[in-house]
């Protein structure tokens, strides 16, 4: 089987192990970045152009990065047009990408998150604030990702300037509840084709409420409860993804969704769980092949 692995860095540890699992199990595999691709458009006869050359392959996986989603989704629905499999679907990594709108579908499905309030600009930013029960709350801008963009207001003084200041600047953010009880610790739940196959709880550095491991968090295996997995499995379905990392944290009122991540990265589950996950991704491909 060909495989194709939409990537613009080939030595991502990602991007490095799901070249090594699909080698392993007799596959050959190539690394595109999207980027450099051309779409041709054409009655019947939808191609995709690198370098000259038309791309043919069984399957894709892409491992798009939030900067590049427009022209990286672009890509990865031309090979579905041309009866491609990819193990991530374009319109779920769309759906993903936008946090507003995943929320709301996560929110329509029943699933738990923290109280979060969004607005076009809105210069009622006090109502804002009250709304999601007022300090410490979390700012969040809609496109940031790993962390960035995501500041911890500790009064309702110093939110209202940080929302103010990215009104200002024509930023859109969303405000959420901030959970005192998680203790700047979140869990990720790594799901292949409806499977929970890793989980790992992350905790954040010293004085650090965000818990990414990018940013200095460490990773240790957790045994999720029954209504944690539920939670995630249906957060993953919700959103169509095949796919994917879902963040919750623990709350007293019962597993809360942050957000739900359309390329996980495997460095860190696959450390925290000892497991070899990319192999199951390919597996999973081999399946629907």
């Amino acid at each position: 089987m060909k495989i194709i692995i939409l990537s613009r860095n080939i030595h991502l540890y990602s991007t490095k192990r799901l070249i090594e699992a699909a080698k392993k199990r007799k596959h050959e595999v190539e690394v595109i970045d999207p980027l450099m691709c051309d779409i041709i458009i054409e009655k019947k006869n939808p191609k995709v152009i690198f370098k000259g050359r038309t791309l043919e392959c069984d399957a894709i996986i892409p491992r798009i990065g939030a900067s590049v989603t427009f022209y990286g989704t672009a890509v990865v629905r031309q090979f579905e047009m041309m009866k491609v499999f990819s193990a991530i679907e374009s319109q779920a990594l769309v759906r993903s990408r936008d946090k507003l709108r995943s929320l709301q579908v996560l929110s329509r499905a029943g699933l738990g998150m923290p109280k979060t309030v969004f607005s076009n600009y809105a210069k009622d930013v006090q109502s804002m604030i009250e709304y999601v029960g007022g300090a410490p709350l979390v700012i969040k801008l809609l496109e940031g990702t790993q962390g960035l963009g995501v500041v911890l207001a500790e009064t309702n003084n110093a939110a209202e300037s940080v929302i103010e200041a990215f009104n200002g600047l024509q930023a859109r953010v969303i405000v959420q509840e901030f959970i005192r009880e998680s203790k700047g610790a979140d869990i990720r739940v790594f799901i292949v084709d409806g499977v929970v196959v890793g989980a790992m709880k992350r905790q954040g550095k010293e004085g650090e409420f965000r818990s990414n491991l990018h940013r200095g968090g460490s990773a240790n295996i957790i045994e999720l409860t029954d209504e944690e997995e539920n939670a995630a499995l249906k957060a993953a379905k919700s959103l169509g993804l095949g796919i994917c990392g879902v963040d919750l944290l623990q709350s007293a009122r019962g597993p809360l969704i942050l957000e739900v991540n359309s390329s996980p990265g495997l460095e860190g589950i696959e450390a925290a769980t000892k497991k070899d996950i990319a192999s199951t991704i390919i597996r999973y491909i081999e399946r629907n092949v």
